[in-house]
């Protein structure tokens, strides 16, 4: 059964489609509910997202040896997040983390729930955990607020991006300099059933009921990757600078992690994620997948496009790394190619900050005068 939320009844609601399929798109002023946000004054309805809890006292140490990030010592109401990659360290499923204590609760896609649920499940073996997809009974919203939950508050998953977290690395700019920095974002978990109430309750403080196109506009503006957009079958976390918050390089093992250490210490990233500022003087919009263009070379596609308040039409895009920094890129679209400006988020040399300077050459047969 496809999911409808309550909210979706509002005068001049739009129903969003793909991956936010299920909540608002905009409620009439899209604009005007993007200024909210910005201004800290707005909350989205994120009540399509999933939500997967893990009890027992096996449960960090269990989730820190199967995925990406450092959970052993992960304090009650500390936010982070996780990935859990392929064997071959390809992204198979992304979870914002929080524990409180006594669970650990994993947000993530709305289509990712039941089968990371299921993997997890797989995982167990005689662990003393126990996993639930608790969708049904668990809803999202979304607030422009950089700060965790304090004790007696709801549960609360307070967004990282962009800071580069420990054992973590970047291949994009400080994280001041990040225009990521600028966008403070956290998502509370409420009772379903209390889900209209708690808007209300937001409502009745002067803030504005907002959609995923104010949402996603900020997210794509800050350069945050998200798992129903910018991942396909072949990515890896560095193509996305996703090093930064979602993977420890210096844990224990775990699935994926020779390609992690391979590609930081000695390769590189096969493609690259870039922001690009779409021309919008012909008011055409392309759509998740257009290809992008380099000169007359296909360099890869568009995973999420959005409209800015202030910037206009942009979107991200992942492409070949190969691909020159220094040229605006084309980007196709139904009724002519759209010429984007392109702002680079991964280097095209692919190197992260710190990665370990080469050994020298090694001479043989010689010795010290």
């Amino acid at each position: 059964m496809t999911y409808r939320s309550p909210l979706l009844t509002r005068h001049g609601a739009v129903a969003a489609a793909g991956p936010d399929e299920g909540v608002a798109w905009h409620y009439g002023d899209p604009t005007a509910e993007q200024r909210a946000l910005v201004q800290g004054g707005a909350v989205v309805d994120l009540s399509h997202l999933g939500v997967v809890t893990v009890t027992g006292p096996d449960r960090l140490t269990w989730l820190h040896s199967i995925s990406t990030q450092e959970l052993t010592g992960l304090a009650p109401r500390v936010s982070t997040e996780t990935l859990v990659l392929s064997p071959k360290g390809h992204i198979e499923h992304a979870a914002g983390v929080v524990d409180d204590g006594e669970t650990t609760w994993l947000v993530t896609e709305a289509a990712n729930a039941p089968t990371l649920t299921a993997w997890l499940q797989r995982m167990k073996f005689a662990l003393r955990v126990e996993i639930a997809d608790v969708t049904e009974q668990w809803a999202v919203l979304g607030e422009p607020v950089d700060a965790e939950a304090a004790e007696g508050e709801p549960v609360t998953w307070r967004d990282p991006w962009p800071t580069t977290g420990p054992g973590g690395t970047r291949y994009g700019p400080a994280d001041d300099e990040h225009p990521g920095s600028d966008r403070p974002w956290r998502q509370v978990l409420v009772p379903r059933a209390d889900l209209l109430d708690a808007v209300a309750a937001r409502e009745a403080a002067g803030w504005r009921l907002a959609g995923t196109w104010a949402s996603e506009a900020l997210r794509v503006a800050a350069w945050r990757p998200r798992l129903a957009t910018e991942v396909d079958h072949k990515t890896i976390p560095h193509e996305l600078d996703w090093l930064r918050t979602a993977v420890h390089l210096h844990k224990g093992c775990y699935r994926g992690q020779e390609t992690v250490a391979r590609v930081h210490n000695l390769g590189r990233p096969p493609r690259r994620l870039v922001m690009a500022h779409l021309d919008g003087s012909g008011h055409l919009l392309p759509e998740r997948g257009a290809e992008v263009e380099a000169g007359d070379r296909v360099v890869g596609t568009v995973t999420s496009v959005a409209r800015h308040h202030e910037d206009g039409p942009i979107a991200l895009a992942v492409i070949k790394r190969s691909a020159p920094v220094d040229v605006d890129l084309s980007v196709a679209c139904d009724g002519g190619a759209v010429a984007a400006g392109q702002e680079v988020v991964v280097p095209g040399e692919g190197v992260s900050t710190d990665r370990p300077a080469p050994r020298g050459p090694v001479a043989r047969g010689l010795s010290p005068r």
